[in-house]
Parts: structure tokens; C-alpha cells; sequence
């Protein structure tokens, strides 16, 4: 049900990044426009050009690094783990399966257990294929190993003990197909709307309601706004991963509860201003925002509350109960 609810976000957003820019401006287009060219100016066109031939580069190699690259990074990362990460033991509270009856290995989504860089308790999930079902490793209360990464610079900053590596190449070569074409569409849009547009006056027609800008735009203010907007509002996921395997434990006493204003998809965001003593006994206020659903609004009326906050930089927190869904 998640998953379709997140194709769909991403159908409908592409949809106004791409398809609907250029629906209006084929259609807004007239012949006036054509007539128009000369007196357009070649110098701003081509500083329009750049600029657009900037802003997909910059979103191309993105989605390169981020589709493609990522899956050589992790590898490494996953092998530099296995030879260098915290071993950790890990029960299994809970132990869904998720694979097909026809699938080549049993996939489980676990939910487990164990202590963090710091020793402080955290539960984790994490997805397995297990290639070894006769062997029931992965039932609910047994223990397996997990290999944390002490550094937490890359993704993926845990694995089960007993991972073994490798790399999907005919998924790899799909991707990377996929990257191509993308590519490809690009160059096939510029050849496309030159032929089409610019009845020998080169590059005049691209103005700032362009395509070839506008897509590139939206789907850059899509980039950045789901980085700056769940930043600003539910805190940076690295940042909160970072807590999570590498930051202490504590309670933390609730000194004050207050709306801010803001209300995502209905719920309100609250502040808490809290109080809480570090390991080296110093004593610190610093506040958190958090969404709360409606029907538990009684959360905001507990005395003490969970937190784990960085040994390094005690006032960097976050709520335990939130960490949990990372």
C-alpha cells in the first residue's frame, strides 16, 4: 500500500515537471510568436541556453551518481563493513516475509534489536533475502550478528553478519540503460525544438517559459524542496541516522509544550523544550519539533520523554519514539 502510494506521488509529480509545462506552451504558442524572433535578443537567448544546459547537467549526473554510482559505493561500503564494522547481536522481534512464492530467495522484513555505537539499545529494520530458508534463521526471538559501520559515512551503515556481496548485473545494466535513454530524450528534445522553433534564427525562441527550462526547473525545485522542507520540518535523515547509531540514550524532563502553527496534512507540529543532563554531567535545554497525530495528543502531556543526543555534540537530539521509524 506504501509503495503504490509513492508511485503514484512520484506519476503525478512528473507529470507537472514534465507533460504539463509542455502542454501549455505548445498550446499558448502562436504565430505572432514566430514573427517576434528577430527582435529577440541572440545574447539573451543563448545565456537562457546555458543556463538550461547547466541545470540538467547538474540534475543528469545526480541521478547518474544516485541511480548507478550508488550501487558500487555501497558495495564497497558493505565489504569495508565486513572487515572493519562493530559487531553487534541482534534479536528478532518481529519477521515478515514479503517475497513472492516464486521468488528465487525468501525476503524478510525484520525488526530487530541490538546496541549502538554507544551501547545505548535501538530497534532497527531491515530487509533480507535469505538464500538459506532450511536453515530458519529468521524467525521471531532468535539472535543473528549485525556489523555496524564506526564511520557512518555512506550508505548502508549496518549489515547482517553474515551478508554476502554482490552485484545484480543484468539490474546494473538496466539502470544504466535506463540513465542512457534519459540522456538520450534530452539531446532528442534540444534537436528537436531547434528544428522545430527556430526558422533560422537560431536559439532566439527559448525564452524563460521554455520546456527545456521549465522541466529542468521544476524538477530541480523537486530536488531541493524534499531536502529543505523535511530538513526544516522533520530533521535531516542522515543527521537523524547519525543519532541513531552513534548517540546516547537518556530521558529528557519536558519543561514546556507549545503549537508552533504549522500543520502537515492536518496534524499539528508541536515544540518541546527539554531538559536533560549529558554523560560528562552537564545540563542542557534545547527544544524539538514533532508532528502528532490528533488522536494522540495525551503525548504531549508526558512528564519525561526518550532522547538520544551525539557524546561529541549533546545539543544535537532527536526523540527516541523517532528514531525507531528510521
Amino acid at each position: 500500500m506504501k509503495r503504490g502510494f509513492t508511485i503514484f506521488w512520484i506519476i503525478y509529480m512528473l507529470f507537472f515537471a514534465i507533460p504539463f509545462p509542455m502542454l501549455l506552451y505548445y498550446n499558448i504558442k502562436s504565430e505572432t510568436d514566430i514573427l517576434e524572433l528577430k527582435d529577440q535578443s541572440p545574447w539573451v537567448a543563448l545565456s537562457l541556453l546555458g543556463v538550461s544546459i547547466i541545470i540538467w547537467i547538474i540534475l543528469l549526473m545526480g541521478y547518474f551518481k544516485r541511480w548507478f554510482l550508488q550501487i558500487f559505493i555501497s558495495k564497497k561500503n558493505i565489504e569495508h563493513i565486513k572487515n572493519k564494522g562493530v559487531r553487534r547481536e541482534a534479536k528478532i522481534l518481529s519477521a515478515v516475509k514479503t517475497s513472492s512464492l516464486n521468488a528465487k530467495y525468501n525476503t524478510y522484513e525484520l525488526e530487530l534489536s541490538f546496541k549502538n555505537l554507544a551501547d545505548s539499545e535501538i530497534i532497527q529494520k531491515i530487509t533480507v533475502n535469505d538464500a538459506k530458508p532450511h536453515e530458519r534463521r529468521f524467525e521471531v526471538d532468535k539472535k543473528t550478528g549485525v556489523l555496524l559501520d564506526r564511520d557512518m559515512k555512506h550508505k548502508p551503515y549496518f549489515i547482517i553478519a553474515t551478508s554476502d556481496v554482490s552485484i545484480n548485473i543484468l539490474r546494473t545494466i538496466l539502470i544504466l540503460l535506463t540513465w542512457l535513454a534519459l540522456l538520450a530524450g534530452v539531446i532528442w528534445y534540444y534537436i528537436y525544438s531547434y528544428k522545430l522553433e527556430s526558422h533560422g534564427m537560431g536559439w532566439r525562441f527559448i525564452g524563460f517559459g521554455h520546456p527545456l527550462i521549465v522541466c529542468a526547473l521544476v524538477l530541480l525545485f523537486y530536488k531541493f524542496i524534499s531536502r529543505l522542507v523535511f530538513r526544516k520540518l522533520l530533521g535531516d535523515p542522515d543527521d537523524m541516522t547519525l543519532i541513531k547509531f552513534k548517540g546516547i540514550k537518556t530521558w529528557a524532563k519536558v519543561i514546556r509544550v507549545s503549537q508552533t502553527g504549522t500543520y502537515i496534512n492536518e496534524q499539528p507540529m508541536i515544540r518541546f523544550d527539554l531538559e536533560y543532563t549529558d554523560n560528562h554531567k552537564q545540563l542542557h535545554r534545547e527544544s524539538l519539533k514533532k508532528i502528532v497525530d490528533l488522536l494522540n495528543l495525551d503525548s504531549t502531556k508526558q512528564e519525561q520523554v526518550g532522547i538520544f543526543y551525539l557524546p561529541d555534540n549533546p545539543k544535537q537530539i532527536a526523540f527516541a519514539s523517532d528514531l525507531n521509524e528510521i
